[in-house]
């Protein structure tokens, strides 16, 4: 569909139901639910979301004290992507007030963030970001070094930059076997507002993020065309867009949870204390807002409580100063030159109260030793198994092979024609574990789980 103009991207036009892999067949539903509230409900009950409850977000999965696995922070970043978007619709409803098919298209911002921000973290391996580097490593370190004279450029950028983002594309439009044509059959939208970036992994750079893999490159410039998002001119001619604008609510959405709740967390796991926590969560508003949180607080006598309410007030504030951004900000978003994330756009005490927390997380936090230890034991368990299933992919007549492979679920392409093509059946299926089953797997490969009765 084409743009009605090239310089800058339309809202009723960025806004579509139409479904991926279901193009040519649109059933107008009655009832209550859009067609955005059914990928939030379709989402809900599918088996990759259900599965996010045994991943880890930072900390290990939890033992005495309850800590955020992914299925618990997706569900947040979606309550508060869904705040943060409609806040936006508000400031946006003024600047179109004239514009009946634009005003149309804002009522579903909500909906269509709230859908993405519980997509986000479908594609993530086990072990939380380990799991990335690990099978990123795993090829540009490790055995798989040997593939890389077998590999086109772009197969080979796929697999040492392996993004978790493209992943989630991927595992919601690819058609596995036995599945339906469109995968997740997910709305347009609700696609586009997921990839945080647009672009093929030969363009992943030092960064080394990417926001599809070749075998979905189609799929990607499909769906963007379709929406009218800009397309961005590279020297080597490599695919690249620009963001689809809700990409920066879900974004913001994603930060704003990761960073707070983060620090909860480590505050109930004892990493951090309270008089560490307060001051710095403290730091976030004016004078006379903290005297009457200090107020507040004074009647309550549980840490735990103090920190939850504040948790709770910085949110709120974020969505607020994010969602200002977001309109001051909506022309650049528009025309694909907006820079940096809405974050970085806030006012300066709260953009310098989030700058805080981030470099206490670093420091503290994500060094911390529990932290350190899931992610040794991730890149083992991880490397282990991507060396093992590949191994058998690629010389499937071996008898070890033939009885690895039998565990691995049919709907996984591992008699895929190509050896690109066999080695993204591996991640699929190494990707779709939980930390619990790929430890189990671990242990069972080298022995350690047997059950012999005499």
């Amino acid at each position: 569909m084409a743009n009605k103009r090239t310089d800058i991207m339309q809202w009723d036009t960025l806004i579509s139901d139409k479904r991926f892999g279901l193009e040519h067949y649109h059933d107008p539903k009655s009832g209550v639910r859009n067609d955005f509230q059914r990928d939030f409900d379709r989402l809900v009950f599918s088996s990759p979301f259900r599965r996010l409850q045994n991943k880890t977000q930072v900390f290990p999965l939890p033992g005495s004290i309850f800590v955020h696995n992914r299925l618990t922070h997706s569900l947040e970043v979606s309550c508060v992507g869904r705040s943060l978007a409609n806040e936006v619709a508000i400031r946006l409803r003024e600047r179109y007030a004239g514009n009946r098919s634009v005003l149309d298209s804002l009522n579903y911002l909500g909906d269509i963030v709230a859908a993405a921000c519980l997509a986000h973290d479908l594609g993530n391996p086990p072990f939380g970001h380990s799991g990335e580097k690990a099978i990123q490593a795993y090829f540009s370190e490790g055995a798989g070094r040997r593939f890389r004279s077998q590999l086109s450029d772009k197969e080979w950028n796929d697999l040492i930059h392996f993004e978790g983002n493209a992943n989630a594309f991927r595992l919601l439009t690819h058609q596995f076997n036995g599945r339906r044509k469109g995968g997740f059959a997910m709305t347009y939208s609700t696609l586009a507002s997921i990839v945080k970036y647009p672009f093929e992994s030969t363009q992943a750079g030092d960064h080394g993020k990417f926001g599809f893999f070749t075998s979905e490159h189609d799929s990607f410039i499909r769906v963007a065309d379709e929406l009218g998002m800009l397309p961005v001119k590279t020297p080597d001619g490599a695919v690249r867009y620009a963001r689809h604008p809700l990409v920066y609510i879900v974004e913001a959405a994603d930060d704003i949870c990761y960073e707070i709740m983060d620090i909860e967390d480590a505050h109930k796991l004892k990493i951090l204390t309270t008089d560490e926590v307060l001051p710095l969560l403290l730091g976030y508003f004016d004078e006379e807002r903290r005297d009457h949180m200090l107020k507040v607080m004074s009647h309550v006598d549980d840490p735990h409580e103090k920190i939850g309410y504040m948790r709770s007030c910085i949110i709120g504030l974020l969505v607020e100063k994010c969602a200002d951004a977001f309109a001051q900000n909506e022309n650049d978003i528009m025309r694909g030159t907006f820079s940096g994330s809405l974050l970085d756009h806030i006012t300066p005490l709260e953009k310098e109260g989030y700058r805080r927390c981030e470099a206490l997380s670093w420091e503290k936090i994500y060094c911390a030793s529990d932290v350190v230890e899931i992610e040794l034991a991730g890149t083992r368990v991880i490397s282990f198994l991507i060396d093992e299933l590949v191994k058998a992919v690629t010389d499937p007549t071996l008898n070890y092979s033939r009885l690895l492979l039998a565990k691995v679920p049919e709907q996984y392409e591992i008699g895929a024609p190509t050896l690109y093509g066999k080695i993204q059946a591996v991640l699929d299926h190494i990707s779709g574990m939980t930390d619990v089953y790929a430890l189990d797997l671990y242990r069972r490969l080298n022995g350690m789980s047997l059950k012999i009765n005499y």
